[in-house]
């Protein structure tokens, strides 16, 4: 080897620049600790970064960043799609922070098999894809500042963001594609799916209520008692912790000097202060009558909607009522019956073509023809607003609330710290006897109690239950005014007596027999119906009622039972005339006996065929995607190719739910 290295050869030599290049790399990565940890692994504005996995992606390969900002946004939008509290923003935030961690790692992988999307596949796309009908209809360009004005206003991001974006959808499809493509269903698969989704069942069922059956438990004092004792650590603290709380309160009357007064000088900084509030935006009112083409219309049904459209326009041009013909003619639901009238519009809210002639007609004008993508409009202007700024004289009415509000808060939450700083020194009664308010001492309340008197005592409650009694005076906010308090008596979470808490205890002991009684009833009749081979019969002997259902479905429901994709989808598996096992549908137990089954014809299966069939291949597809992105994010994980930042929380759940 060493002979070999001092020939004068050049192949030779750059090999051993390659190798001890390679092993000066390697040293470096294996005893330099984070060399190549992501440089913002510390950053509180990136939740997490993604990069190829192993040696080459961490040396050469590039790193997509997820700002925290995206996420946050992501979880916001997701919390009002599906009208969820603000509280569970943390929880969504680390839903949302693993999608965008998947989608980076599935465009790295679209890169790497070449899936990239050119500016002619764009190109192509929004003249043919889902968005020409806004960016081409009928073909025709809306042209630049249309184009800008439909982004912003339906998206609010700029043109080169949405066109970014709509390259990345259309390269993470193609990457779909791929993987899904060998994906196939058999001809007997889908007329068995259908057969299965459209079969209906009508059946007999016998209802065994758990209401009813706590009804039938009534246990003595002795086996209570017992209860009561096996179950001491489940009562130990069944009577919560109470305290007793002294305060004194006030509202902006009870001010030292009187309520604060707001002079005109404190108006008119405030006027100063806070111009872009009182700015008018340029807006116009507007009456319309639309003559609706649908999408994809061909050209007949479009040739009748604009003769119609211009007929209208010809009755109001000759004097007709436009009010009156939009009641009659418009298409448009939300408007017609208010004679087309659409309200005070601002600048960019509509499709360019109808915002253009909007803004472009005078007060008192009628528009030609406009088309959009709904069809035909004929448009009349009724008044304009210019963009200004409204004058003091104005909003001087507005901005004294506020002000008065903001001066009587401060005054408040300062004479609240000087009550509080004072009843420290010289006690409560002393401190509220001065300034000529009176002590407040409660009841023994528990946590979630109500005080009598304030506007709103859950904050004093709240922090009443978080300090030692006995603790220094605190200010308190009472939502028409302030408080300060102090605790002054505790009495612990202890065990109820067995005679005044009887009526809980004997509510639990039903429940904790309810179960198993249930299940018990259900087993008896089931086993009955076997034995004679009838439900009624044996529903009857144990004085249960039996209930028919409608033909039902899968998608349908039936009363007691619920939905029948839950537990009574087993009816659909039972041939005509067989009897269910026991059924718990959680406060209702079942048993039921098939009257009538109607499985779908053979035209039926036929006529459904397509529809089924993309269904299953839409099923399998999200499978087997599902399946290659788990396996592809842990591929990227163990492989050190997602960092998340240390000031971040990583994800810490799938974003696809359970």
């Amino acid at each position: 080897m060493i002979r070999i290295l001092q020939q004068d050869n050049r192949i030779t030599k750059i090999i051993f620049a390659v190798i001890i290049g390679l092993a000066v790399i390697t040293m470096v990565i294996t005893l330099v600790p984070g060399i190549f940890d992501n440089a913002s692994a510390d950053n509180a504005s990136v939740f997490a970064t993604v990069r190829a996995p192993g040696f080459f992606g961490r040396v050469a390969g590039e790193s997509t960043p997820i700002k925290a900002t995206e996420v946050t946004q992501l979880a916001q939008r997701q919390l009002q799609q599906q009208h969820l509290p603000d509280f569970l923003l943390p929880y969504m935030s680390q839903r949302a922070g693993q999608i965008l961690v998947q989608r980076a790692i599935l465009k790295h992988e679209a890169d790497r098999l070449g899936l990239q999307v050119s500016d002619e596949d764009l190109k192509r796309e929004l003249q043919t894809g889902p968005f020409a009908q806004y960016l081409f209809p009928n073909g025709q360009y809306i042209g630049d500042d249309a184009y800008m004005n439909f982004v912003q206003s339906a998206f609010q991001t700029s043109r080169a963001e949405f066109e970014s974006q709509v390259k990345s959808d259309m390269e993470l499809n193609r990457l779909q594609a791929l993987i899904t493509g060998g994906v196939t269903v058999s001809d007997n698969a889908v007329r068995e799916a259908y057969k299965i989704q459209g079969t209906k069942v009508k059946f007999d069922y016998a209802v065994i209520s758990a209401d009813d059956i706590r009804k039938t438990i009534n246990p003595t004092d002795a086996q209570l008692q017992d209860f009561f004792k096996q179950n001491a650590a489940r009562y130990a603290t069944a009577i919560p912790e109470t305290r007793v709380i002294q305060y004194v309160a006030f509202d902006p009357s009870n001010l030292p000097g009187g309520k604060p007064q707001v002079s005109d000088a404190d108006v008119q900084a405030f006027y100063n202060a806070h111009q872009e509030q009182f700015q008018v935006k340029e807006q116009v009112k507007v009456r319309h009558i639309l003559i609706s083409v649908p999408q994809g219309a061909d050209a007949k049904t479009e040739a009748a909607a604009k003769a119609k459209a211009e007929d209208i326009l010809k009755q109001i041009k000759a004097g007709g009522n436009f009010a009156e013909l939009a009641t009659k003619n418009s298409d448009d639901p939300g408007s017609k019956g208010q004679g087309g009238e659409l309200g005070w519009l601002d600048r960019g809210k509509t499709v360019p073509e109808f915002d253009k002639a909007a803004f472009t007609l005078a007060s008192g004008q009628t528009s030609d023809l406009i088309r959009t993508q709904f069809g035909f409009h004929i448009l009349q202007v009724e008044d304009k607003k210019t963009a200004h700024l409204r004058p003091l004289s104005e909003v001087k009415g507005e901005i004294v609330p506020v002000l008065e509000q903001q001066k009587s808060g401060a005054a408040m939450q300062t004479f609240a710290s000087q009550l509080a700083a004072d009843a420290k020194k010289n006690g409560l009664e002393k401190a509220a006897a001065a300034h000529g308010l009176h002590v407040v001492t409660t009841d023994f309340l528990a946590k979630d109690g109500v005080i009598a008197g304030l506007a709103d005592g859950a904050p004093m409650l709240t922090q009443a239950f978080a300090v030692a009694k006995g603790v220094d005076p605190a200010a308190v906010s009472t939502g028409d005014g302030f408080a300060v308090f102090q605790v002054k008596d505790i009495r612990p979470a202890h065990a109820p007596d067995f005679a005044a808490h009887r009526q809980h205890i004997l509510d639990d002991y039903r429940e904790q027999q309810v179960p198993q009684l249930l299940n018990a009833q259900l087993n008896k009749l089931h086993d009955r119906a076997n034995v004679l081979n009838d439900l009624r019969k044996a529903a009857a002997e144990m004085n249960i009622a039996v209930k028919t259902s409608d033909l039902v479905g899968k998608d349908g429901q039936v009363p007691d039972l619920g939905a029948m994709s839950g537990p009574g989808a087993v009816a659909f598996s039972l041939p005509k005339g067989a009897i269910s096992g026991p059924i718990n549908a959680g406060r209702v137990g079942v048993v039921l006996s098939v009257v009538d089954k109607q499985e779908p014809s053979a035209e039926d299966i036929a006529a459904h065929f397509n529809q089924m069939r993309e269904q299953l291949l839409g099923e399998q597809h999200e499978e087997v995607f599902r399946v290659y992105l788990g396996n592809l994010t842990e591929q990227y994980e163990k492989g050190g190719a997602v960092r998340y930042s240390k000031k971040q929380p990583a994800p810490g759940s799938s974003p696809f739910g359970n």
